[in-house]
């Protein structure tokens, strides 16, 4: 249940993780930073990180803990702003990002002791790993649950209708998949691209319970997530976002699905942001 209280905590928690992403795509200094794409995702990872999940940042490597994908890897400033929210980070670390030495990349790259629990980058693949993951789960009789956080754009590979299909057929119910429906990818907006219709319908069609919501709407996320599914599928979530979600210059703006982010930029945002 999300009252009031818990309403206004998350939401604070995702304006907090904006702050962190602005931050994050300041230092990095005239290295682009897939900002649009990390945008769009902060308040799906806001109900998981903030209200959802199991973890322990005191013991990272709990066996019990679920598992986060961050299969569209260049929406790692979400996933950063949310480790660091979340305990994993801190904030001095995450004004290392894209610099040399650091293990803040533009996308993850695996160190379990910080919360990021896999390498990612090659779009198509982040589904596989999870159905992988989750029959392992499985097998070991853990209670825990695998969530895949996947784009909208990505699903033009064949790889991840192969997961869906694969993921129906071993039943695997512990297994969430989380598409970031923002319309939008390298190229241009999905449609133009790479039109693929009604994707609830076609994921359903896999044998999947799908459930879409507002993708930036919290009690929506949070009763996706939690709200009884078929016990007899895996649960996908069509979450209809909008790219470089909560500043002016950059909602529904693709010229900033990698774009190097400037002072006066920074400064329009933390203005409506109200830091």
């Amino acid at each position: 249940m999300v009252d009031e209280k818990e309403l206004s905590r998350l939401k604070n928690l995702a304006r907090n993780m904006r702050k962190d992403a602005l931050d994050m795509a300041l230092a990095a200094g005239n290295e682009a930073s897939h900002f649009g794409a990390g945008c769009s995702i902060i308040d799906i990872l806001a109900v998981l990180y903030g209200k959802v999940m199991k973890y322990d940042i005191q013991n990272p490597q709990w066996e019990e803990r679920d598992r986060f994908i961050l299969s569209k890897g260049h929406g790692a400033l979400g996933y950063y702003s949310a480790l660091a929210e979340s305990g994993f980070i801190n904030k001095e670390e995450l004004f290392t990002f894209e610099k040399d030495g650091s293990f803040l990349l533009g996308h993850p790259v695996k160190k379990r002791e910080k919360g990021i629990e896999f390498t990612n980058g090659s779009l198509g693949m982040g589904l596989s790993l999870g159905i992988g993951v989750s029959l392992a789960n499985r097998m070991k009789q853990r209670s825990n649950t695998v969530y895949v956080l996947m784009g909208d754009g990505e699903c033009n590979e064949g790889s991840v209708w192969e997961a869906f299909m694969a993921a129906s057929q071993y039943k695997l119910t512990n297994l969430v998949a989380i598409i970031d429906r923002n319309h939008f990818q390298l190229g241009g907006n999905t449609t133009e691209v790479m039109d693929v219709g009604d994707i609830k319908n076609k994921i359903e069609s896999f044998g999947w319970d799908v459930r879409e919501v507002n993708g930036h709407d919290i009690v929506q996320l949070y009763n996706a997530f939690t709200e009884p599914h078929d016990k007899e599928k895996p649960l996908a979530i069509v979450a209809n976002t909008i790219k470089g979600k909560g500043f002016s210059f950059s909602e529904n703006n693709n010229a900033w699905h990698h774009a190097v982010l400037t002072q006066t930029n920074y400064d329009i945002a933390i203005q409506e942001l109200k830091c």
